[in-house]
């Protein structure tokens, strides 16, 4: 039985510091640690810094999402793949896409393959998510499977959870930055939660400072969206699963004192 913390969307400095003042006393309690990078640097995407300082926290293994590509960093972090365990979106159509949609790791005896897959709905164009899982799961060696899909609809994550329940130990949701709270066990083993919420500024508008979305809102016209400053908050889900089925699930929160 091996326990695995998912910590949702990193955001910008806040989340950062929130991150790693607080996991290393939460990493004690877990055999595996995966978070969700990819607002980590200034709101958008990841870079060195933010990478380095993750696993210095106890990071064991990082996903993206749709602002994978924002800064430069990342292709040369994709490239040394001992050194920083990133898995980006697997359901890129170009073969020549920097990086890889999941990694095998040995945990405990187990084993355990982290994916990261994107949605369609109100998202970018990619190739399709349920296909993309699909065809990985034609492998037989993966084991316990963790997927992060990251995407808008709700409707979608559900979706993507119910086909693929029994055949993964977990389906978890990032990218609307705010937890939800149907977290459970599909008929077939496969957790579940729509969306894990997120790891940044707790009195923000999704992370950013409220008077940018406010001003777009009123004004209906473009409006540049700050990271917000002041307590953070830190989003997570823990499961514990074996042989490729979850036996637990629950969420976990932590929000710094003002």
């Amino acid at each position: 039985m091996i326990r695995v913390l998912f910590v949702g969307d990193v955001f910008g400095q806040p989340g950062r510091r929130l991150l790693s003042a607080h996991l290393p006393d939460l990493r004690r309690t877990v055999d595996f640690a995966v978070v969700n990078m990819e607002n980590a640097a200034g709101g958008f995407g990841l870079h060195r810094d933010a990478a380095e300082a993750a696993l210095r926290a106890g990071v064991d293994c990082m996903t993206l999402g749709n602002h994978a590509w924002h800064h430069k960093d990342v292709y040369s972090l994709m490239l040394d793949e001992i050194s920083y365990p990133i898995v980006r979106p697997i359901n890129y159509a170009d073969p020549g896409t920097p990086g890889v949609g999941w990694r095998t790791f040995e945990v405990k005896n187990e084993r355990l393959t982290i994916v990261n897959v994107l949605g369609r709905v109100f998202m970018e164009a990619v190739s399709n998510p349920f296909r993309a899982m699909d065809e990985l799961l034609e492998r037989k060696d993966l084991g316990n499977v963790f997927v992060d899909i990251h995407a808008e609809a709700t409707s979608e994550k559900q979706a993507l959870a119910w086909h693929l329940d029994g055949r993964v130990a977990a389906v978890i949701g990032t990218h609307t930055h705010v937890p939800t709270a149907d977290t459970r066990i599909l008929p077939r083993g496969t957790a579940y939660q729509t969306d894990a919420g997120f790891t940044g500024p707790h009195d923000s508008v999704i992370g950013s400072d409220q008077e940018g979305p406010i001003q777009r809102f009123l004004t209906e016209r473009p409006h540049r969206f700050g990271v917000a400053e002041g307590r953070a908050e830190l989003n997570g889900v823990i499961v514990q699963m074996e042989g490729g089925r979850a036996h637990s699930v629950e969420r976990y929160r932590y929000i710094e004192e003002s």
